[in-house]
């Protein structure tokens, strides 16, 4: 069973969501870093610029395939996780903690409500794993 830590907040393309005030720090869950396998390169192409939720917000790549990385609420992009140009496996290692991937400074705090659950976004991750 993939971790889904309680005091996050999930989308269902899989990346997940702490809320810190009025911004955001995002990445791949657990589960989502298990399904790409290796992953061997992170792209984050839109510091600095406003994004729709949804909106991809650059690139992760496995040796398996390549993912686009949505934005799960829209916002500006502030950072991105520079240490992941250099070891893009601390996204596999610690999808949580050292793997995060950007920061956003929220437009739009009613999208936070749109986002599940970490109940909810187990059943859907138990729905996944059965395909």
């Amino acid at each position: 069973m993939a971790n889904i830590p309680k005091d996050l907040k999930y989308t269902k393309t899989h990346e997940w969501v702490r809320v810190e005030g009025e911004n955001v720090t995002t990445g791949v869950t657990d589960f989502a870093q298990s399904e790409l396998s290796d992953i061997v390169y992170v792209d984050i192409n839109t510091v600095g610029s406003t994004v729709s939720r949804n909106e991809p917000i650059g690139t992760i790549e496995a040796v398996k395939a390549v993912a686009d990385m949505n934005a799960p609420v829209s916002g500006e992009v502030l950072e991105a996780n520079t240490a992941l140009q250099t070891e893009p496996a601390k996204v596999n290692q610690d999808p949580y903690g050292e793997g995060w991937i950007a920061r956003l400074k929220l437009t739009k705090q009613e999208e936070l409500d749109d986002l599940l659950d970490p109940a909810g976004y187990a059943d859907l991750v138990k729905k996944s794993e059965h395909h």
